[in-house]
């Protein structure tokens, strides 16, 4: 391409306190408009705000896990701007003394490593929600003040792939940490992009263009390389690019003009009076950093080291979380130190059942150890690899055990040498050409006669002995 894309993302987290940020109202889903209200998250005179002493935990915990430096003095400030879901007229967030700063995450986009970093991950509050409706637009303040945390990357991704990439492995992280539940429908997680096109080698940054309303992270991929295209065009044609905030417009498949963009000095930050600055002390970090969980690198480090899998099938189990929890309760479990069968299983024949599905792994609500079960028939040969995965699919949908569907189904394999040399002297008698074709050192001859012993055994014969009979009949 004749430019080069630069783009950063500004990531909007809540977190899954049962409380609200500097209140006690609770932060439950789903509750009847305007029920989850006070004074202090409505903005009444007189009103005190007093922070969220988890809410400052989890964002701590987030921000090492980031790699990011915690300050030691870390202030509240006001971000004042009008809008009728902010009842307060100004949002509480943080302006020059943020939480943290200065961290990075390691993504890998077609295979090859880059470090992004993140400029901020700094504490704030959410606003409400507002409903449009034909005539009429409405307001639930249920949401505001439901503690936020803004993680800010540097512009260092250079592509929608990039950006795609970036957004999974974040999220990745956040639902190891436990810190929130990072439901996109719910607006638990929700992403803004800036984006600017430059010439090569050139050291400014381009006019750049905020991008939002984009509820998936498919759709963020889609709206940057939308905005690619359109500035690319305004550049070709020798036009200016407007510093804007465009909305993504998933429907029609583009982006719109929303408003031009403001600066800081337009919401007119100053220190929130009501809020002491906050000293961070060394042993609390210590503490949190001590408490940090696996992270989903680390952990398939630990897959390959501690069960032999390869790199690729590692990264693919340990996200999410929950289908990590589930691989390794399977694998560990899984009989003797060869663990390459379950892998296998798991990233093949469930792995094809969940995509069916459109779940997660651990959302097909199979038992291991009836996994384990039905491995085991395989293993021991009694039914053939198809008819197993034919179990394993009426097992996800029934409930029923391997055992009993594999009686229910007459599906046993046929390994009785005698049983099987009689179905294999018809097929020879059937099948002169293929026999000929053998004798004569085609090897194709010898897959076709044995697949039609499976066939006129209902795909019961078992395929290895079956071949070694062929062979042995045809000398």
């Amino acid at each position: 391409m004749k430019y080069q894309t630069v783009i950063g993302l500004e990531v909007h987290l809540q977190l899954n306190t049962k409380t609200k940020a500097f209140c006690g109202c609770s932060t439950d889903f789903g509750k009847p408009p305007n029920s989850n209200v006070c004074p202090v998250c409505l903005g009444f005179p007189g009103s005190l705000p007093v922070y969220n002493r988890e809410a400052l935990n989890f964002a701590i915990k987030l921000a090492l896990a980031f790699n990011c430096q915690i300050q030691e003095h870390t202030k509240f400030d006001r971000k004042n701007y009008f809008y009728p879901d902010l009842p307060k007229n100004y949002q509480i967030s943080q302006y020059d003394l943020p939480l943290s700063r200065n961290g990075y995450l390691d993504i890998f986009t077609n295979s090859t490593p880059k470090r992004i970093g993140i400029t901020r991950v700094h504490l704030e509050e959410d606003a409400g929600k507002l409903i449009h409706e034909p005539e009429i637009s409405l307001v639930d303040f249920n949401r505001t003040g439901i503690p936020l945390l803004e993680i800010v990357s540097e512009p260092d991704l250079n592509s929608p792939q990039e950006a795609f990439d970036y957004l999974t492995d974040l999220k990745s992280i956040i639902e190891y940490l436990d810190v929130s539940d990072c439901d996109m429908e719910k607006g638990s997680l929700r992403c803004d992009a800036n984006i600017s096109l430059r010439l090569p080698g050139a050291k400014e940054l381009g006019v750049k263009t905020e991008l939002k309303n984009m509820n998936s992270f498919k759709g963020v991929k889609d709206a940057l390389t939308f905005e690619v295209q359109r500035q690319s065009r305004i550049l070709e044609a020798n036009q200016e690019i407007v510093q804007e905030t465009r909305l993504w417009d998933a429907a029609r498949g583009e982006t719109v003009a929303m408003r031009t963009k403001e600066g800081a000095k337009d919401y007119r930050y100053f220190p929130d009076p009501d809020l002491t600055v906050f000293i961070i002390e060394q042993p609390l970090i210590s503490e949190i950093k001590l408490r940090l969980p696996e992270l989903p690198r680390e952990k398939a480090r630990r897959f390959v080291k501690e069960y032999g899998l390869t790199e690729y099938d590692a990264k693919i189990l340990v996200i999410p979380k929950k289908n990590a929890e589930f691989a390794e309760s399977c694998i560990r479990d899984y009989p003797g130190n060869d663990k390459k069968e379950m892998v296998n299983w798991l990233i093949g024949p469930l792995m094809s059942e969940a995509n069916l599905r459109k779940v997660e792994l651990h959302e097909l609500k199979l038992d291991k150890n009836e996994l384990i079960s039905l491995i085991g028939f395989v293993q021991r040969q009694e039914i053939s690899h198809l008819s197993a995965k034919g179990v394993l699919n009426k097992m996800i949908d029934t409930g029923k055990t391997a055992q009993d569907l594999i009686r229910e189904g007459n599906l046993q394999q046929i390994s009785n040498t005698e049983a099987l040399s009689q179905v294999i002297e018809i097929v020879v008698r059937e099948n002169e050409k293929s026999v000929n074709d053998f004798k004569t050192g085609k090897a194709n001859a010898l897959m076709y006669l044995v697949g039609q012993v499976m066939k006129k055994s209902s795909g019961k014969a078992n395929p290895k002995i079956v071949t070694e009979l062929i062979k042995r009949r045809l000398g």
